[in-house]
């Protein structure tokens, strides 16, 4: 006995599909929500990997310049990681050799003074409102926005005045990024300064960091002053640069200032 093989028109076929399809419109949301989580139980495999491969194409068409987070999280933990083993490195060469580094401003003070009057491009002077009451004394060194701006040149017993980098006057022990070549600063006004006396065969270059020079009196450690700003052969002396220098700090708005004392007396 032999079945009969039924064969569905296909307009049957699309009838059957527009019911079903209109059923699911006009059913309860509950019943909807239900068939849809059915849905996903049942394709949860097919649904992930299409998921992935979208998510593939979408990080191939994303920027170069933009990395995914769990990438931003490895790095981030390789980092921590890294810079742990550098603290634990550290601490055994110290074990090893004895020595303990020793902060820059230990047993340093500073003292905050305002500026009482304002220096231009022309006067090359601040008078401030600490003087020795305060500790202040003739040569320390006068910091603005971490700069050294100048020197305290004479001090009252509650006011100072500040020669600064730029006055003719002032003369100054610097060093340029990375030479070791001690050279001697001095201001010429209009907001600059010259260093003197320096070889050609020294390689200087517009925009290097000029710092002050270690004072075992006055300063702990080198800091900066300026930056290069013109750098040309000696008009008169070929074998010598004629290095122009301006202040890192614009001098004409500072309203307060630091004063470096080292080794304060209590």
């Amino acid at each position: 006995m032999t079945r009969k093989q039924i064969r569905i028109s296909t307009q049957m076929s699309f009838t059957w599909f527009m019911l079903a399809g209109l059923i699911l419109l006009f059913a309860p949301g509950s019943l909807t929500n239900k068939f849809q989580f059915a849905f996903a139980r049942v394709f949860h495999w097919p649904l992930s990997v299409s998921k992935s491969i979208s998510l593939s194409v979408r990080a191939q068409q994303s920027p170069t310049d933009v990395i995914s987070r769990s990438k931003y999280n490895k790095l981030q933990n390789r980092l921590a990681n890294v810079t742990q083993w550098l603290h634990q490195e550290r601490q055994k060469v110290e074990e090893l050799t004895g020595l303990r580094d020793r902060s820059v401003w230990k047993g340093v003070k500073f003292v905050l003074a305002d500026v009482i009057t304002s220096s231009d491009r022309t006067h090359n002077r601040l008078i401030i409102n600490r003087g020795r009451s305060d500790g202040l004394a003739k040569g320390q060194f006068v910091l603005g926005n971490d700069s050294i701006i100048g020197t305290i040149s004479d001090v009252d017993r509650r006011i100072a005045q500040v020669n600064l980098t730029t006055d003719p006057t002032s003369k100054m022990a610097v060093k340029i990024a990375e030479l070791e070549a001690g050279m001697i600063m001095q201001g010429c006004g209009n907001n600059s300064a010259k260093i003197l006396l320096l070889p050609i065969k020294r390689k200087v270059e517009v925009g290097d960091i000029v710092y002050a020079q270690k004072n075992p009196e006055f300063l702990d450690a080198p800091m900066i002053v300026g930056t290069v700003a013109q750098c040309k052969k000696d008009d008169e002396n070929p074998l010598l640069w004629d290095i122009t220098v301006t202040p890192t700090c614009d001098i004409e708005r500072l309203s307060n200032v630091d004063v470096i004392i080292m080794n304060p007396q209590e």
